[in-house]
């Protein structure tokens, strides 16, 4: 008797360890998918320095190259006095009533984020830490530093202190931070919006209704007409000037000012 309970126990046992070494295999084979899948998703850091922060697949026809020739564009656009204009090619968030719960949210959101870009006062450490600067030879009222592996994670996770962008002004020496930048991409709600940065505080945007010439007519297009500040905004104007159309570029982005001393201020409208 006193045999088989030692047979019986070593049986329970042996069936234990097996169990527990056949879900330590399945873990193990899990984890490295889910590590090369999350590797392969991840950004290369020589690519992400020649792209801007779109998701370039979101824009079928448009390879590469000539998406940044885009982004570009758009940068030039906003330059001249488009940025936040809430035309045919913009569409920005409406203003919800206010709340002394949104404004105590933004306001969280702004002490969360003013301390975790400290730091990038000195635009070097930024650098340092992955930012690229977009476009830095061309004259802009600010530049956007940004993380492309920051904008990748904001599609899924929510982090007030890891913004997509950083925003500063030229000066004399360098850059001065006066700024940050939250992104979501394109297919987000207005629900999802607001549940990062209240939608009566701050009023999120994105880039619509934008026609493009022909790849071998972009070098002698009328951009008066093309891009994102041209007289084209629908799909049927764009088809009859010859030209591709993209309903929405880019995703959509709000842009904080933590140093300013009002919520109008900081979140601008």
């Amino acid at each position: 008797m006193g045999e088989r309970k030692i047979v019986n126990a070593l049986i329970r046992t042996t069936a234990v360890l097996s169990i527990a070494l056949a879900t330590a295999i399945v873990v193990t084979i899990i984890l490295g998918h889910h590590a090369t899948a999350l590797q392969a998703q991840q950004p290369d850091s020589r690519s992400t320095q020649e792209k801007s922060g779109t998701d370039h697949s979101q824009m079928p026809g448009m390879d590469m190259d000539e998406a940044k020739k885009t982004e570009e564009r758009a940068v030039h656009d906003m330059s001249m006095g488009h940025h936040h204009d809430p035309g045919p090619h913009m569409r920005m968030t409406s203003l919800g009533p206010q709340t002394p719960q949104d404004l105590q949210r933004a306001g969280q959101i702004v002490e969360t984020l003013r301390p975790a870009i400290e730091k990038y006062k000195d635009y070097r450490v930024a650098l340092t830490d992955g930012y690229k600067i977009f476009l830095p030879n061309l004259p802009q009222p600010e530049y956007h530093f940004t993380n492309y592996w920051n904008g990748f994670l904001e599609a899924f996770t929510w982090d007030p202190a890891r913004p997509t962008s950083l925003l500063y002004k030229k000066t004399a020496d360098g850059y001065q931070l006066v700024g940050a930048m939250y992104t979501m991409p394109k297919r987000a709600t207005d629900s999802e919006l607001d549940a990062r940065v209240p939608l009566s505080v701050a009023r999120w945007h994105l880039h619509t209704n934008l026609c493009l010439p022909q790849k071998d007519q972009a070098a002698h297009a009328d951009w008066t007409r093309f891009g994102l500040a041209g007289s084209i905004s629908t799909a049927d104007a764009c088809k009859d000037a010859g030209g591709r159309f993209f309903p929405v570029v880019f995703g959509w982005m709000v842009h904080v000012y933590p140093y300013e001393d009002s919520p109008d201020k900081i979140w601008p409208h």
